[in-house]
């Protein structure tokens, strides 16, 4: 999630951007450019950076590094996370120690561009456990996923039963394997 990062030690992360798999925090979560993310002064973003970078800090020594007092910092905290700018917090897995994961980036283009066809789509990349990330995307395709199965099997009879649902409009999948994680995710700039 988006979250799922290869190298170095297990840690815990925050998310600052919604994609169509985070559902924690319902629609509350403000969208790039919004007047929550202008508000956000020097304090607030060391915030969020130190959070990226270890999301166990304690908030004692949080406080310390942002230099306020830990009730000040907390409430910072909660305000952040009650804005939405924090959507929420979870441990980032190393793929390769589960054992067998295929992780494919897939691009799919619908046959329509109704609102319906894209609720169905979108409802459907949100049930399904193998699609740790969902973007919609201008360009070539519609929208590009990264999935996450045990075997190639497993990815074909996935989006065989995709593409078999008329009621998702699927007009073409691409797929690309990934090899290696050059860089994996963690965290946005803060700036």
């Amino acid at each position: 999630m988006a979250g799922i990062g290869v190298g170095g030690p297990p840690m815990l992360t925050c998310r600052l951007l919604r994609t169509c798999r985070d559902r924690r925090f319902g629609d509350r979560r403000p969208t790039p450019g919004s007047r929550a993310v202008k508000e956000l002064d020097r304090t607030d973003r060391q915030i969020l950076a130190l959070l990226q970078a270890d999301g166990r800090i304690t908030n004692q020594a949080l406080s310390e590094r942002v230099a306020l007092s830990p009730r000040a910092c907390l409430e910072r905290l909660r305000r952040l996370e009650r804005s939405g700018l924090i959507s929420g917090y979870m441990a980032v897995v190393d793929p390769r120690r589960l054992g067998t994961v295929l992780t494919i980036v897939v691009e799919v283009s619908l046959r329509d561009q109704s609102a319906a066809t894209h609720a169905r789509f979108e409802a459907r990349m949100r049930a399904a456990e193998e699609v740790i990330e969902c973007f919609l995307v201008s360009g070539n395709c519609d929208y590009v996923l990264r999935l996450a199965c045990t075997s190639l099997d497993h990815y074909r009879e996935l989006t065989n039963a995709w593409t078999d649902d008329v009621t998702l409009g699927i007009e073409r999948i691409s797929s690309k394997p990934e090899l290696q994680t050059i860089k994996p995710f963690r965290g946005y700039p803060i700036g």
